[in-house]
C-alpha cells in the first residue's frame, strides 16, 4: 500500500511536532512538508509540493487558512481543518470554503487518522458535534427538488458512504453516483456533500427519524 503524504500547516512548531509525531507513529503516513503561514503554502504548491491530504489551520501570521484552500483542492489535495474554533459560524465558514474535514486541536492521533481515512474516501470528515452544531437552524426543506435517485443518494451521503460504497449498494458505477451528487448539489444551491448531509439529517431529526 503506497503511504499518505500530509501537508502540515500551522504557526505553531509543537503543535506541528506533536501532529507529525503522531502521524508518524500510525502505520502509512509520510509528511510531504511543513507550513507556518500561507505564503509559505502557496511557495511549496508552486515548487512542485505534492500531497493528499493537508492538516490546516485557519489562524495563520498572514491571514486565514480558509484562503489557500482553492489552490489546496485545485492541486488535488483533500483538506483537513484542525482548529480551537467550534463556533457555527466558524464551521459555516470552513464547509462553505470547500473543506472535507473539520476537527478540533483536542482531537488524538486516532481521531486524525480516521479522519485522513474518511476524507480520501470522498466522505466528509466531521466529528458528530460539528453535524450537530449545523442541523440547528431550522427553514424551509428543499428536498422536494431531488428525484427519488438523487434522495437516495443523498441519504447515503448523509450516512457517511464514500461514493464507491453508495455505487456497491445501488449498483451504479462510481461516475453515475458522482453525476447523480452534482445535480444533487445543483439543484439545492450546495458547494460539497457535508452540506447535503447536514440538509438529510435535518430533514430527518424533524421527521423523529433520527
Amino acid at each position: 500500500m503506497n503511504p499518505i503524504h500530509v501537508l502540515l500547516v500551522d504557526d505553531h512548531p509543537l503543535l506541528r511536532l506533536g501532529v507529525r509525531r503522531s502521524l508518524e507513529n500510525e502505520d502509512g503516513f509520510v509528511i510531504a512538508g511543513e507550513c507556518a503561514d500561507l505564503a509559505s503554502v502557496r511557495a511549496w504548491l508552486s515548487g512542485g509540493g505534492k500531497a493528499e491530504v493537508v492538516i490546516l489551520d485557519r489562524s495563520l501570521p498572514d491571514g486565514d487558512g480558509l484562503e489557500v484552500v482553492p489552490q489546496l483542492k485545485a492541486a488535488g489535495i483533500k483538506v483537513i481543518v484542525l482548529t480551537v474554533e467550534d463556533d457555527d459560524s466558524e464551521i459555516r465558514a470552513a464547509i462553505e470554503a470547500g473543506v472535507d474535514g473539520y476537527l478540533l486541536k483536542s482531537s488524538d492521533a486516532e481521531q486524525i487518522a480516521h479522519a485522513i481515512g474518511m476524507v480520501l474516501q470522498d466522505a466528509g470528515a466531521f466529528p458528530p458535534h460539528v453535524v450537530q452544531k449545523l442541523t440547528r437552524s431550522s427553514g424551509e426543506d428543499p428536498l422536494a427538488r431531488l428525484s427519488a435517485r438523487e434522495l437516495e443518494i443523498a441519504e447515503y451521503v448523509a450516512q457517511g458512504y464514500s461514493n464507491k460504497v453508495i455505487g456497491a449498494k445501488l449498483n451504479l458505477s462510481d461516475n453515475t453516483v458522482r453525476n447523480h451528487l452534482a445535480n444533487v448539489m445543483q439543484k439545492l444551491n450546495f458547494h460539497n456533500r457535508v452540506q447535503v448531509a447536514t440538509l438529510v439529517l435535518q430533514h430527518l431529526k424533524k421527521h423523529k427519524r433520527v
